[in-house]
């Protein structure tokens, strides 16, 4: 396969060649998602519905899509489809999921027809009661929060303007909201615990486990041919969400993901990194979250104190700014210390 930069003509495109071909060879945009060719047919697809929602990644391959995660819901997988075929009219013929958490995994019953590929602990999470994971009755109780503070400032507003504006907004987040009324997990029907590699024409997609870091199943993407590596939640241009993570071993898996041959990332989250010293960044700071994390509990600090009390501000680069960590993230590492497995 050659590189190449190339423009496509959907709602809006902006064609970008970068000198060293790194970045980014287009951007072509539907009414749901915003595409950015990575490198030679590997796309970041982002919706641009102001929801939350996770990254997918479009591998356009010479007779065939691969997609890698599915998205919030049923219907925002969906809409991925979709605005896939604007890419090209290849059919998708194989989804990998990155992790199990919801906004990553609960479209892949819009996949039910074609293999689902993830790591055996993805397979185990989504297997066994998916819809009361933490992770997921939190975004659930989020969801509703938002809703009523939404509502309350549309009842607050006494500008016309302003009203139709907080109330179109509102009617789109409820929709969204809906959305998830729909949602009936579909675990991986090909899972993996260490490496599997899939062969499209010349091009090599390697999935790897690296070790446990955001979940205890993550897989990266890896392109050597390309040294491209999708990441999910594993690696993000600064912390992930701690509260289902493995803090203490997450530095060497990002050791073992450095160890890879790749100039960019893309994470489950967020543009595309060519800064790859921020993964030192982010391990030096779960190392030192970890010590000082591990030392209020050896001084028999509650997990309340403890959220507000540890002092991550050396950290600048990152940037943390204030004292104080997310008190699901002292729980886990507090879990972690009593129930090591």
């Amino acid at each position: 396969m050659t590189r190449r930069c190339s423009m496509f003509r959907v709602l809006t495109s902006v064609a970008i060649c970068a000198t060293a071909g790194v970045l980014i060879a287009a951007q072509p945009t539907t009414d749901t998602h915003r595409f950015t060719e990575i490198r030679n047919g590997i796309y970041l697809a982002q919706t641009t519905d102001p929801v939350f929602n996770s990254n997918a990644l479009v591998i356009v391959n010479d007779d065939d899509v691969v997609l890698v995660d599915s998205h919030v819901t049923p219907s925002k997988a969906r809409d991925l489809i979709t605005a896939v075929k604007t890419l090209t009219p290849n059919p998708i013929t194989a989804l990998i999921n990155s992790h199990h958490h919801w906004d990553h995994a609960h479209g892949n019953q819009e996949f039910a027809d074609i293999p689902i590929i993830g790591h055996e602990f993805t397979y185990t999470k989504m297997s066994t009661a998916p819809l009361q994971e933490g992770t997921y009755t939190r975004g659930l109780a989020g969801n509703d929060a938002r809703l009523a503070r939404m509502r309350e400032q549309v009842a607050a507003t006494t500008d016309a303007t302003e009203r139709a504006q907080l109330e179109a907004d509102l009617e789109l987040f409820a929709a969204h909201v809906r959305d998830f009324d729909e949602i009936a997990p579909v675990p991986p029907t090909v899972t993996m615990n260490d490496r599997m590699t899939l062969h499209r024409e010349s091009r090599k997609i390697q999935i790897r486990f690296l070790g446990r870091a955001h979940t205890g199943g993550d897989i990266a993407v890896y392109f050597p041919d390309d040294k491209v590596v999708f990441t999910g939640d594993m690696a993000l241009g600064g912390p992930s969400y701690l509260g289902d993570g493995f803090v203490d071993e997450w530095p060497q898996t990002l050791e073992n993901l450095k160890a890879l041959d790749f100039d960019v990332f893309v994470p489950g989250h967020g543009s595309a990194v060519t800064d790859l010293n921020r993964i030192d960044l982010v391990q030096a700071y779960y190392r030192d979250l970890w010590q000082k994390t591990a030392a209020k509990h050896e001084a028999g600090v509650s997990v309340t104190e403890a959220s507000q009390t540890i002092d991550l501000t050396n950290h600048t680069l990152i940037p943390i700014r204030q004292v104080g960590v997310d008190p699901l993230t002292v729980q886990r590492i507090y879990d972690r210390l009593e129930n090591p497995d």
